[in-house]
Protein backbone atom coordinates (compact mmCIF):
# COMPACT_ATOMS: atom_id res chain seq x y z
CA UNK A 1 0.00 0.00 0.00
CA UNK A 2 1.29 3.45 -0.83
CA UNK A 3 2.60 5.65 1.94
CA UNK A 4 0.18 8.27 3.24
CA UNK A 5 0.78 11.87 2.27
CA UNK A 6 0.89 12.84 5.95
CA UNK A 7 1.60 10.73 9.04
CA UNK A 8 -1.54 9.66 10.84
CA UNK A 9 -1.99 10.63 14.52
CA UNK A 10 -0.08 8.51 17.00
CA UNK A 11 -2.13 6.33 19.35
CA UNK A 12 -1.06 7.30 22.87
CA UNK A 13 -3.43 4.85 24.62
CA UNK A 14 -1.52 1.60 24.30
CA UNK A 15 -2.26 -1.25 26.70
CA UNK A 16 0.69 -3.52 27.32
CA UNK A 17 1.40 -6.42 29.65
CA UNK A 18 4.77 -7.24 28.11
CA UNK A 19 7.30 -5.87 25.64
CA UNK A 20 9.36 -7.35 22.81
CA UNK A 21 12.38 -5.35 21.62
CA UNK A 22 14.42 -5.64 18.47
CA UNK A 23 18.14 -5.08 19.08
CA UNK A 24 20.20 -3.98 16.07
CA UNK A 25 19.09 -0.59 14.77
CA UNK A 26 16.61 -0.14 17.61
CA UNK A 27 18.51 -0.24 20.88
CA UNK A 28 22.07 0.32 19.66
CA UNK A 29 21.65 3.02 16.99
CA UNK A 30 18.25 4.58 17.78
CA UNK A 31 16.70 3.76 14.41
CA UNK A 32 19.68 4.47 12.17
CA UNK A 33 20.19 1.47 9.89
CA UNK A 34 23.54 -0.21 10.51
CA UNK A 35 24.56 0.31 6.89
CA UNK A 36 24.38 4.07 7.52
CA UNK A 37 26.34 3.81 10.76
CA UNK A 38 29.09 1.89 8.97
CA UNK A 39 29.04 4.29 6.01
CA UNK A 40 29.60 7.18 8.43
CA UNK A 41 32.53 5.19 9.83
CA UNK A 42 34.04 4.75 6.37
CA UNK A 43 33.76 8.48 5.74
CA UNK A 44 35.28 9.33 9.11
CA UNK A 45 38.23 7.02 8.33
CA UNK A 46 38.78 8.77 4.99
CA UNK A 47 38.00 5.68 2.91
CA UNK A 48 37.04 6.81 -0.59
CA UNK A 49 34.58 4.33 -2.04
CA UNK A 50 31.39 4.66 -4.05
CA UNK A 51 28.35 4.30 -1.80
CA UNK A 52 26.68 1.70 -4.01
CA UNK A 53 29.87 -0.35 -3.89
CA UNK A 54 29.83 -0.01 -0.12
CA UNK A 55 26.21 -1.15 0.03
CA UNK A 56 27.09 -4.19 -2.07
CA UNK A 57 29.96 -4.92 0.32
CA UNK A 58 27.60 -4.53 3.27
CA UNK A 59 25.15 -7.07 1.81
CA UNK A 60 28.03 -9.44 1.09
CA UNK A 61 29.22 -9.06 4.68
CA UNK A 62 25.80 -9.80 6.14
CA UNK A 63 25.40 -12.90 3.99
CA UNK A 64 28.91 -14.09 4.80
CA UNK A 65 28.41 -13.75 8.53
CA UNK A 66 25.10 -15.59 8.28
CA UNK A 67 26.72 -18.41 6.28
CA UNK A 68 30.11 -18.87 7.93
CA UNK A 69 30.93 -19.31 11.65
CA UNK A 70 33.14 -16.23 11.83
CA UNK A 71 31.39 -14.84 14.89
CA UNK A 72 31.78 -16.81 18.11
CA UNK A 73 29.43 -16.64 21.12
CA UNK A 74 32.01 -14.79 23.22
CA UNK A 75 32.58 -12.01 20.69
CA UNK A 76 31.72 -8.52 21.89
CA UNK A 77 30.30 -5.75 19.70
CA UNK A 78 33.77 -4.41 18.97
CA UNK A 79 34.92 -7.90 17.96
CA UNK A 80 31.89 -8.22 15.68
CA UNK A 81 32.53 -4.85 14.05
CA UNK A 82 36.15 -5.73 13.32
CA UNK A 83 35.05 -8.97 11.65
CA UNK A 84 32.22 -7.33 9.71
CA UNK A 85 34.33 -4.43 8.41
CA UNK A 86 37.18 -6.77 7.53
CA UNK A 87 34.87 -8.90 5.37
CA UNK A 88 33.48 -5.79 3.66
CA UNK A 89 36.93 -4.38 2.92
CA UNK A 90 38.17 -7.69 1.57
CA UNK A 91 35.21 -7.76 -0.84
CA UNK A 92 35.86 -4.17 -1.96
CA UNK A 93 39.51 -4.96 -2.70
CA UNK A 94 38.87 -8.27 -4.44
CA UNK A 95 36.17 -6.77 -6.64
CA UNK A 96 38.21 -3.72 -7.63
CA UNK A 97 35.90 -1.28 -5.87
CA UNK A 98 38.56 0.20 -3.61
CA UNK A 99 42.32 0.53 -3.80
CA UNK A 100 43.84 0.30 -0.32
CA UNK A 101 46.71 2.55 0.84
CA UNK A 102 49.45 0.25 -0.45
CA UNK A 103 47.98 -0.65 -3.82
CA UNK A 104 45.51 -3.15 -5.30
CA UNK A 105 47.52 -6.18 -4.22
CA UNK A 106 46.85 -5.36 -0.56
CA UNK A 107 44.28 -7.37 1.34
CA UNK A 108 42.04 -6.61 4.28
CA UNK A 109 44.88 -7.90 6.45
CA UNK A 110 47.49 -5.87 4.60
CA UNK A 111 49.66 -3.12 6.03
CA UNK A 112 47.58 0.03 6.57
CA UNK A 113 44.23 -1.59 5.79
CA UNK A 114 44.08 -3.21 9.20
CA UNK A 115 44.43 0.23 10.78
CA UNK A 116 41.58 1.57 8.63
CA UNK A 117 39.42 -1.41 9.58
CA UNK A 118 40.10 -0.67 13.25
CA UNK A 119 39.28 3.01 12.73
CA UNK A 120 35.88 2.20 11.20
CA UNK A 121 35.08 -0.35 13.91
CA UNK A 122 36.06 2.06 16.69
CA UNK A 123 34.04 4.90 15.17
CA UNK A 124 30.91 2.72 15.04
CA UNK A 125 31.52 1.35 18.53
CA UNK A 126 31.78 4.85 19.97
CA UNK A 127 28.53 5.76 18.22
CA UNK A 128 26.81 2.83 19.92
CA UNK A 129 28.21 3.77 23.33
CA UNK A 130 26.81 7.26 22.88
CA UNK A 131 23.35 6.00 21.87
CA UNK A 132 23.28 3.52 24.75
CA UNK A 133 23.49 6.31 27.29
CA UNK A 134 19.87 7.01 26.36
CA UNK A 135 18.71 3.50 25.41
CA UNK A 136 19.97 1.88 28.61
CA UNK A 137 18.09 4.37 30.78
CA UNK A 138 14.88 3.81 28.80
CA UNK A 139 15.18 0.03 29.02
CA UNK A 140 15.89 0.08 32.75
CA UNK A 141 12.83 2.26 33.32
CA UNK A 142 10.59 -0.02 31.28
CA UNK A 143 12.02 -3.20 32.85
CA UNK A 144 10.72 -2.01 36.21
CA UNK A 145 7.18 -2.00 34.81
CA UNK A 146 7.04 -4.78 32.20
CA UNK A 147 8.50 -8.21 31.48
CA UNK A 148 10.68 -7.84 28.37
CA UNK A 149 12.00 -10.23 25.72
CA UNK A 150 14.56 -9.52 23.00
CA UNK A 151 13.88 -10.83 19.47
CA UNK A 152 16.78 -10.26 17.10
CA UNK A 153 18.33 -11.35 13.82
CA UNK A 154 21.85 -11.84 15.15
CA UNK A 155 24.99 -13.94 14.86
CA UNK A 156 24.99 -16.11 18.00
CA UNK A 157 26.78 -13.63 20.27
CA UNK A 158 23.95 -11.42 21.47
CA UNK A 159 24.39 -12.50 25.11
CA UNK A 160 28.05 -11.39 25.08
CA UNK A 161 26.96 -8.02 23.71
CA UNK A 162 24.24 -7.60 26.31
CA UNK A 163 26.76 -8.35 29.07
CA UNK A 164 29.32 -5.99 27.57
CA UNK A 165 26.80 -3.15 27.38
CA UNK A 166 25.11 -3.84 30.74
CA UNK A 167 21.79 -4.60 29.03
CA UNK A 168 20.90 -7.86 30.75
CA UNK A 169 17.35 -6.66 31.33
CA UNK A 170 15.42 -9.26 29.34
CA UNK A 171 13.77 -12.32 30.80
CA UNK A 172 14.48 -14.19 27.58
CA UNK A 173 16.29 -13.73 24.26
CA UNK A 174 15.16 -15.14 20.91
CA UNK A 175 18.14 -14.95 18.55
CA UNK A 176 17.83 -16.00 14.91
CA UNK A 177 21.19 -17.79 14.77
CA UNK A 178 20.12 -19.93 17.72
CA UNK A 179 16.46 -20.67 16.92
CA UNK A 180 16.92 -21.04 13.15
CA UNK A 181 14.19 -18.56 12.21
CA UNK A 182 14.86 -15.05 10.90
CA UNK A 183 12.77 -11.94 10.58
CA UNK A 184 10.54 -11.15 8.78
CA UNK A 185 9.16 -14.61 9.53
CA UNK A 186 6.34 -13.99 12.06
CA UNK A 187 7.23 -17.22 13.85
CA UNK A 188 10.20 -15.57 15.54
CA UNK A 189 7.89 -13.00 17.13
CA UNK A 190 5.51 -15.75 18.20
CA UNK A 191 8.48 -17.31 20.02
CA UNK A 192 8.91 -14.01 21.85
CA UNK A 193 5.23 -13.88 22.76
CA UNK A 194 5.41 -17.46 24.03
CA UNK A 195 8.48 -16.61 26.11
CA UNK A 196 6.48 -13.85 27.81
CA UNK A 197 3.61 -16.24 28.47
CA UNK A 198 1.08 -13.71 27.22
CA UNK A 199 -1.43 -13.35 24.43
CA UNK A 200 -0.17 -11.50 21.36
CA UNK A 201 -2.72 -8.71 21.80
CA UNK A 202 -1.18 -7.86 25.19
CA UNK A 203 2.37 -7.56 23.81
CA UNK A 204 3.94 -4.46 22.29
CA UNK A 205 6.76 -5.03 19.79
CA UNK A 206 9.27 -2.18 19.40
CA UNK A 207 11.51 -2.05 16.33
CA UNK A 208 13.13 0.19 13.75
CA UNK A 209 12.29 -1.86 10.64
CA UNK A 210 8.82 -1.53 9.15
CA UNK A 211 9.12 -4.69 7.04
CA UNK A 212 11.08 -6.88 9.47
CA UNK A 213 9.55 -5.81 12.79
CA UNK A 214 6.23 -4.04 12.39
CA UNK A 215 4.63 -6.08 9.59
CA UNK A 216 5.34 -9.59 11.01
CA UNK A 217 4.54 -8.57 14.60
CA UNK A 218 1.22 -7.06 13.53
CA UNK A 219 0.48 -10.23 11.53
CA UNK A 220 0.33 -12.30 14.73
CA UNK A 221 -1.79 -9.70 16.55
CA UNK A 222 0.79 -7.75 18.55
CA UNK A 223 0.65 -4.02 19.14
CA UNK A 224 3.64 -2.28 17.56
CA UNK A 225 5.81 0.79 18.01
CA UNK A 226 7.83 1.77 14.96
CA UNK A 227 10.90 3.88 15.71
CA UNK A 228 11.19 5.53 12.34
CA UNK A 229 14.61 6.83 11.32
CA UNK A 230 17.34 6.45 8.68
CA UNK A 231 16.48 3.17 6.99
CA UNK A 232 18.15 1.03 4.33
CA UNK A 233 15.86 2.38 1.62
CA UNK A 234 12.54 4.11 1.14
CA UNK A 235 9.90 1.50 1.88
CA UNK A 236 6.34 1.40 0.65
CA UNK A 237 4.59 1.61 4.01
CA UNK A 238 1.08 1.84 5.37
CA UNK A 239 1.24 4.51 8.06
CA UNK A 240 -1.87 3.02 9.67
CA UNK A 241 -0.28 -0.34 10.48
CA UNK A 242 1.94 0.59 13.46
CA UNK A 243 -0.03 1.12 16.67
CA UNK A 244 2.31 4.06 17.29
CA UNK A 245 5.15 5.72 15.40
CA UNK A 246 7.96 7.63 17.11
CA UNK A 247 11.35 8.94 16.02
CA UNK A 248 13.46 8.48 19.17
CA UNK A 249 13.66 5.63 21.66
CA UNK A 250 13.40 8.03 24.59
CA UNK A 251 9.77 8.70 23.60
CA UNK A 252 8.91 5.19 24.83
CA UNK A 253 8.93 6.29 28.46
CA UNK A 254 5.95 8.57 27.84
CA UNK A 255 4.23 6.28 25.33
CA UNK A 256 4.28 3.20 27.57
Amino acid sequence: MSASAEPLPTNWNMKAKGLIFDYGGTIDTNSVHWSEVLWDGYLAAGICVDKQAFRDAYVHGERTLARLPLVRPEHTMLDLLRIKVGVEMQWLVENGKWEPPHGPRSTAQGDGVEALCEAVARHCYEHVLDVLQTSREVLRCLAERYPMVLVSNFYGNIHAILRDFRLELFQDVVESAVVGVRKPDPRIFQMGVDALGLQAKDVVVIGDSYSKDIVPAAAIGCQTVWIRGRGWADEDVDERLPTATITNIKELKDLL
